[in-house]
């Protein structure tokens, strides 16, 4: 769909009976929930759906090993069952990943063995796989590449995998394709109250044209993850800190650091967290790290402690010892912590609540990527309440996401790249073969075709060259470096699909270039 034709809806419609701030996980899944219960639904983001932290994580959906070890149950348990509805109603973004825990005293087999078990026991019905207890022999089968002094084994586990920023992406046309106005690099710069001072609606900015755009609506939705403390004061000047970021890193290496299909899980590290090996997309990706952040920003920073703490407890693990030189890209991202005075950002729950303001604005925060569903449906059932509407049931518990397909393999798209966009991929292939050159290689060192490109500008409302090789593709992730020397023909692909002159396409590869530096180790 046209962004105009989006903004032409803003101005046609009186009343919204939602509103949410923020494309990220929690609000995107909100304009799901909403939309289809048949709510009149506008969702605004003011840079590009997962900018923030929904296209920063580790790109695991899991239950959660570690909460497991605090005793939190209940949250375990839960994100258990969302990671079965996810696994099933996106079958083409969520594919079930092996784990090996590695083994290096005897003792610890009987240890994680039954934690792993009891894993099992919370998934129920919807458990990928039976966890089982490995001899070395079948441990260095798994991987190939394992530290071998002293490993006396280890054990197997299952959890998911997707590619966060694509699940936004299909959730964004999930949302379109049930009637829901869905805006990026849309800022909310004011709220609106009635003579009551309830709060009745938003005034927001369209970044490209700088038009100042009005709003009402009968239920405000704050899901804005780490920058929700900043809505909330728009509503309110003296609103508490409700949120504690916190700040987590990844490398991302060649896939020679990680032969096979399987992944590691390093149950203790210097600080006490857990840390994962992952093949994603044809790399090893290596994270993650938790530490109190400061002040919430677009694009926080790896710290050379952070980045040295990964190197050094993944060589470990690795028989091959990983160092700067072969890290492709280095990414950080903060999570949106409930805060809790006195609690170290290791010991805050990842547990989700649900506040609303006296003049009644609803704020989503807290939660992780596996719960958003349910997230949503929580925040919806209080945005009904607020907002006076009409109770209607919550769908998305069976709700197939766009792109869905039986989860046939013979019937799942190849390559790798192509298989994110599920039963949408004819329409990506169309589109590559109706763009001049548009099946050939972006860069040798991607996997993306030209023809991608145009495809995010036309039917994903990506709007810059970041928006594509950051999140439409994930070629600012795989390759930081390459991603930058792609930058100028990304540049004149969308220039070319959105009528901009060369002095945009100039701007946008400065731009580009300077954002892939900082993901790059000197």
């Amino acid at each position: 769909m046209l962004r105009s034709s989006l903004l032409d809806q803003v101005g046609r419609t009186a009343r919204w009976d939602v509103i949410v701030i923020g494309g990220g996980a929690s609000g995107l899944g909100t304009a799901v929930d909403a939309a289809s219960r048949g709510y009149r639904t506008l969702l605004l983001e003011k840079i590009d759906f997962a900018k923030g932290t929904s296209g920063r994580s580790t790109k695991l959906v899991h239950g959660g090993v570690r909460y497991l070890q605090q005793g939190n149950i209940g949250l375990v348990r839960e994100a258990l069952y969302e990671r079965g509805l996810m696994y099933d109603n996106a079958p083409h973004l969520v594919t079930n990943l092996a784990f090996v825990v590695p083994r290096y005293k005897w003792w610890e087999g009987p240890f994680y063995g039954v934690g792993l078990k009891l894993y099992d026991l919370l998934a129920g019905k919807l458990n990928f796989a039976p966890s089982r207890s490995l001899d070395p022999a079948e441990t260095i089968d798994l991987i190939p590449n394992l530290e071998l002094d002293g490993l006396d084994g280890g054990t197997e586990y299952h959890d998911g995998q997707f590619d966060d920023a694509r699940m936004c992406a299909t959730l964004v046309r999930t949302a379109l394709d049930h009637d829901a106005t869905i805006l990026n690099h849309a800022c909310v710069t004011a709220m609106l109250h009635s003579d009551e001072g309830h709060i009745d609606g938003v005034c927001f900015e369209d970044a490209e044209t700088g038009k100042t755009y009005e709003a009402r609506g009968a239920a405000i939705i704050n899901a804005t993850g780490v920058f929700t403390d900043g809505v909330r004061r728009l509503d309110d000047s003296q609103a508490e800190r409700v949120v504690e970021p916190s700040r987590g890193i990844h490398l991302v290496l060649d896939p020679s650091f990680l032969q096979g299909d399987t992944a590691i899980m390093v149950p203790h590290t210097d600080d006490g967290r857990i840390l994962f090996v992952i093949p994603w997309h044809g790399r090893c990706l290596v994270g993650t790290t938790d530490e109190k952040a400061p002040e919430p920003v677009l694009e926080p920073r790896a710290t050379e402690e952070e980045i040295e703490f990964i190197l050094r407890n993944a060589a470990r693990y690795l028989d091959h010892d990983p160092q700067r030189s072969d890290v492709r890209s280095v990414f950080a991202g903060l999570r949106p912590l409930v805060r809790r005075d006195g609690q170290s950002t290791k010991q805050i729950s990842r547990e989700h609540e649900v506040l609303v303001s006296r003049t009644g604005l609803i704020t989503l925060v807290g939660g992780k990527w596996t719960t958003y569903r349910k997230m949503a449906a929580d925040v919806m059932d209080h945005a009904v309440d607020v907002g006076g509407l009409d109770r209607r049931p919550c769908v998305t518990e069976s709700l197939k996401l766009r792109g869905w397909l039986e989860r046939d393999d013979a019937a799942m798209p190849t390559p790798t790249w192509l298989r994110v966009y599920g039963a949408d991929a004819p329409e990506v292939m169309a589109v590559c073969d109706a763009v001049e050159r548009g099946h050939e290689p972006l860069h040798e060192r991607l996997p993306y075709p030209r023809g991608a490109v145009v495809h995010a500008a036309k039917h994903e409302l990506a709007r810059s060259v970041e928006d594509v090789l950051s999140r439409r593709t994930r070629a600012l992730i795989l390759d930081a470096a390459a991603a930058a020397e792609a930058a100028h023909d990304t540049a004149t692909l969308i220039a070319e699909e959105l009528d901009r002159d060369e002095d945009w396409i100039e701007q946008q590869v400065a731009s580009f270039r300077a954002l892939a530096a900082e993901y790059q180790l000197d």
